[in-house]
């Protein structure tokens, strides 16, 4: 094997060894990360792992990517489950995946929808990587429009700003899907991302201790709201 070769691999799995040292001081410290702690950990001289991060912001947007990639494709994968035109389905499965990972990842789920990070500021990077799981909502919207099976509601209710924001947002990302299901889909998205974080941050527990049964009445009013069919 070549040299450079045996260098790209011994320098790859530094990377991931930084990586999860760092994610334990997720867990403990939140995202108040510090390159110093990381690499005492690591037993490294603080200057060495400037190497292979050169700041602690460098470090943030690698767990951020990770986690959004992590959470895009658990959402990805539940959704590739039910039948293509079962949509009231499809969309309790990613909800579901979205939760699950939140509740088993919640360092990692406090990073990307918690507290912003003072300081830092999101590169460009984690943009592609945090649109997986709305992404996956819209592929469900789409696919109900084109098998008719999801009619758009009426764009009169819309306030002409918005109205014109959402049209911006649907060329960009999501061409042909009307403002006014857009705007429901991106309703039921936001809804359920404040879900997840009431209960992850301890919001509701007490009162409501039968939380999966609560999770799954609120995405289906959820799915109401979008206009998901019941079949």
């Amino acid at each position: 094997m070549a040299a450079s070769s045996i260098r790209a691999r011994v320098r790859a799995e530094m990377i991931d060894e930084i990586k999860v040292v760092a994610r334990r001081h997720l867990a403990t410290d939140g995202a108040n990360l510090s390159l110093r702690a990381v690499a005492r950990d690591m037993g490294m001289v603080s200057s060495a792992i400037y190497r292979y991060f050169p700041s602690r912001d460098d470090l943030l947007t690698a767990l951020i990517i990770e986690a959004y990639d992590a959470l895009g494709a658990a959402v990805e994968a539940a959704d590739a489950g039910p039948d293509r035109l079962d949509l009231r389905g499809r969309w309790h499965a990613a909800c579901r995946a979205a939760r699950d990972w939140a509740l088993t990842h919640p360092a990692e789920y406090a990073l990307l929808y918690g507290s912003p990070v003072p300081g830092y500021a999101a590169p460009d990077d984690t943009i592609g990587p945090a649109q997986r799981p709305p992404v996956t909502l819209v592929g469900i919207l789409r696919d109900g429009l084109a098998a008719g099976r999801l009619s758009p509601p009426p764009a009169d209710g819309l306030p002409g700003e918005l109205r014109a924001d959402l049209a911006e947002i649907a060329d960009a990302y999501f061409p042909g899907v009307p403002e006014a299901l857009l705007a429901r889909g991106m309703a039921g998205w936001t809804q359920l991302f404040g879900l997840i974080s009431f209960e992850l941050f301890g919001r509701i527990n007490r009162a409501l201790p039968h939380r999966d049964a609560y999770f799954d009445h609120q995405t289906a009013l959820m799915a109401d709201l979008i206009g998901l069919p019941r079949d």
